[in-house]
């Protein structure tokens, strides 16, 4: 039985706010699951993931990776 690995994980906070940002930075944050000022999403650390946080790196903050 092979056992699955353990995932990395990313945690992301939204520090910045959408408003009066380009429509394509503000569905990113949506993809990641942040549209309210401080939340905060766990995400799994994927090439994916790490190319939208670097997308609005102005507009979060990685809180935890681990």
């Amino acid at each position: 039985m092979a056992e699955k690995k353990a995932e990395k994980m990313v945690t992301v906070e939204q520090i910045g706010s959408p408003i009066r940002r380009p429509q394509d930075q503000r569905q990113t944050l949506i993809g990641l699951g942040l549209n309210k000022m401080h939340r905060r999403r766990t995400l799994e650390d994927t090439p994916a993931v790490r190319g939208m946080i670097r997308k609005v790196r102005h507009l979060v903050r990685v809180v935890d990776e681990a």
